[in-house]
Formats: structure tokens, sequence, C-alpha cells
């Protein structure tokens, strides 16, 4: 009998499926279990840079379902970061349990990135990335200014998160939790872009006027992309907050935003996997800037001192290299390489 080669599909729900085969499930399987395993092996240094990691996930997988799926480019994702960081560090200090803490953090940073999308009914392009900007500098003031709820420049100390008793008070065991909320994340992500929903967020995004006569509420759908975007963030500084412990307006600057847009550019704009392969690349740059330095500090002195010096500089040369040579993605490279070996020998 001759087996089948390929996938085949006899309905539409079926193709749209996020794992159509065994081998994919199989190898999701294989990949969680081996995170799960990671804090068993490695160091502490090592399960910080894979917290780290995995915080930065939750944050680019929410900026690219707002710039990479619904086509409306943000540069004050790092202020939303901010904000849900203050706002689940205030719910706990208050004295919150930290599920609902998260919840808070999450709901603060919506209600905010919604009213800082209000503009993107009118506005696009390069001066919606200006009106965004201007939330990122008026939530840094804010932040910096509002003494009363931030502390301003001497910041919040906090406590290690527990839920139902249990502290998450070391790095391992915080992998846990933010594993588990990244995982959740990137789920929830991947099944917002299959729904209605995240098909209008497509449809504004390739077209905004052929997706309005086609039925598509422009406002909604835009201010619902800001919102479950900054929710994200939110999230995503919640983590943060309670991973560190401590949060200053610093953490929160104009540099964030620019990261994490530079995470979705490199990973690749509207895919999932580019959102977590545009993490780990930016989160795992200055580690091995810091592994070349180190390498050449014995035989070359004056340059790896010049490449400490010159660290934003590579990231930026970095960033210009991929869109000229890579514009898609680390996620277009990657199907290049499954499509390859999936027709070779047979490439035509």
């Amino acid at each position: 009998m001759r087996g089948k080669c390929g996938l085949f599909f006899s309905s539409y729900r079926a193709e749209a499926g996020l794992f159509p085969s065994a081998f994919q499930k199989t190898c999701l399987g294989l990949f969680l279990a081996a995170l799960c395993a990671c804090p068993l092996v490695l160091d502490t240094y090592h399960v910080s840079i894979l917290n780290v990691i995995l915080i930065a996930v939750i944050g680019a997988a929410g900026l690219n379902l707002l710039t990479g799926v619904c086509g409306q480019i943000s540069l004050g994702h790092g202020a939303f970061v901010g904000v849900g960081a203050y706002a689940s560090a205030l719910a706990t200090l208050s004295g919150w349990p930290f599920v609902l803490s998260l919840l808070a953090g999450g709901l603060a940073a919506a209600a905010t990135g919604m009213v800082f999308g209000l503009p993107s009914l009118r506005l696009k392009g390069i001066y919606l990335a200006i009106a965004t900007l201007a939330a990122q500098l008026i939530l840094e003031y804010l932040f910096l200014h509002a003494t009363a709820l931030t502390g301003g420049s001497n910041g919040l100390a906090l406590d290690a998160p527990q839920i139902l008793g249990f502290s998450f008070n070391t790095d391992t065991r915080i992998f846990y939790l933010i594993l588990a909320v990244a995982v959740a994340v990137v789920l929830g992500v991947a099944n917002i872009i299959r729904t209605r929903p995240g098909r209008a967020f497509v449809a504004i995004r390739d077209h905004h006027l052929s997706a309005e006569i086609a039925g598509v509420n422009l406002f909604a759908g835009k201010l619902s992309a800001f919102g479950v975007s900054a929710f994200l963030a939110g999230v995503a500084g919640c983590l943060w907050a309670h991973y560190t412990m401590f949060i200053n307006p610093e953490q929160f600057g104009i540099t964030l935003s620019i990261s994490y847009l530079a995470m979705i550019v490199i990973g690749g704009l509207g895919s999932v996997i580019g959102a977590i392969m545009g993490a780990v690349f930016i989160t795992l740059l200055p580690e091995l800037l810091n592994l070349a330095s180190g390498g050449l500090a014995g035989l070359f002195p004056d340059m790896s001192a010049s490449l400490n010096a010159l660290r934003e500089g590579v990231f930026g040369l970095t960033l210009i290299l991929f869109l000229i040579f890579e514009p898609e993605g680390l996620a277009h490279r990657w199907r290049l390489i499954k499509a390859y070996w999936k027709l070779y020998p047979f490439a035509h």
C-alpha cells in the first residue's frame, strides 16, 4: 500500500488548525518538555536570561498583533509595559493577590493603550508613529513626576509574587510562572489571528478602504488592536516588576519601545513565531557582545573596550542589515528552510 505524502485536509477548519500534523504536536511537546527541564540543568544566571526572554516574548507578541497583523505602528509600547508594571505594583502593595494584580496591570495598560489609540482612526503611518511617540513621552513624564503613585526616580520595591501561599522567590520558581503565562499568551495571539477579529486586523493592514467597504468597523478594529496589544504589554510589565522586585522610570523609556519594535522587525512582522525569534535574538544580542568583548580582552584589550562602547551601534547595524538582507525577518527564513527540506531533492 502506498502511504500519503504530505498533508491532506477535508475541511477548512482542519487546514486552519494551529498544529495540523502529529509531527508538529510531537515537536511542540518535546520543546516544552525541554524548556521545563532547563532550570534543572542550567545555573541561575542562564535561567535569569530565559526569564527575560519569556517576558520579552509576551511583550513582542502583543506589539506584533498591533503592528504586524493590524498594521498600526506604535512607538509607545515600552510605556504601556510601564503602565502595567506600576499598576500591578500598586495593586500588590495595596494587598491584592498576585493574580488580581496581574489582571489589574493588563487592564490598566489596555485602557491607556485604547485612549492613546483613539487618533488611529484619523492617523496612519508616520503620523500615527509620532502620536504613539507622544504617548511614550507623556507616560514617561508621569512615571517620573507622579511621585505619590510611582515613587518618582526612587522607584517602587516589591516582594516576590505568591499564589495560594507558594512564593516564587527564586529564578527557578518564577521561571515556571513566566513560562505558563508566555505559553498562554502565544497560543492566545495565534488563535486571535485565526478568528474573525483577527482577519479584520489583517484586512485593515492590507487596505483599510477595502476593509471598510467589506463591512469592517475600522474604529472598533483599530481600537481593539491597541487594547489587546497594550493588555499583553501590561502583563509583561507586571511579570517584569515582580521578577526584578524593583521598578523605576528608567526601565520603561523609549529604548524599550525601540527594542520591542526591533524584535518584531527582525523576527518577522505578522508572525507569532517571528515575535518569539525576535525576542530571543534581541535579548541574546547583548550577551553575545559581552562574550565577544570578553574573548577579545586578552588578545586585543583596546578592541574589546571599543566593542563595549559601540554596543548601541552594533545593535543599530544589526537592525539595518536585517532590513537590507532579510526584510521579512527570521520567520521567513525559517519557512524557506522548512520548504527546502520538504521539496528536496525535487526543488522544481
